[in-house]
């Protein structure tokens, strides 16, 4: 098997895990996920390899981390990790500004999410 076939195989099966186990989240947050996850995997399907290997070592620690979390069974159940600023450093400006509208996305209030117009 080459190389090449090898690291598909990694990317791919990294991929459908972290979907199975958005399984687990709340369905908004699961559908954000989602969306997030497949455009992420798209975005840098094509990236040089230095970038490749920081985004795996990332989407893995995600995987890892979400899973334990999901794993702790707790009446109010909490998901995610803040940023460390050495990480936010990292980030190009592209990036922040998704990681903005993440953040909005997720903050605002149950019943504004809701009320939002459908195109």
């Amino acid at each position: 098997m080459s190389t090449r076939t090898s690291h598909l195989m990694r990317v791919r099966a990294l991929y459908k895990a972290i979907l199975k186990l958005h399984r687990g989240l709340p369905l908004q947050m699961k559908a954000l996920g989602d969306q997030y996850v497949k455009e992420e995997f798209r975005a840098h399907k094509n990236a040089e390899p230095p970038e490749v290997a920081v985004f795996m070592q990332e989407w893995t620690k995600y995987y890892v981390t979400l899973a334990q979390q999901l794993s702790q069974r707790k009446r109010e159940q909490i998901v995610g990790e803040n940023l460390s600023p050495e990480m936010l450093d990292n980030f190009r400006e592209e990036q922040l500004g998704q990681l903005h509208e993440l953040f909005k996305e997720t903050t605002q209030p149950k019943d504004t999410a809701e009320k939002t117009p459908q195109s």
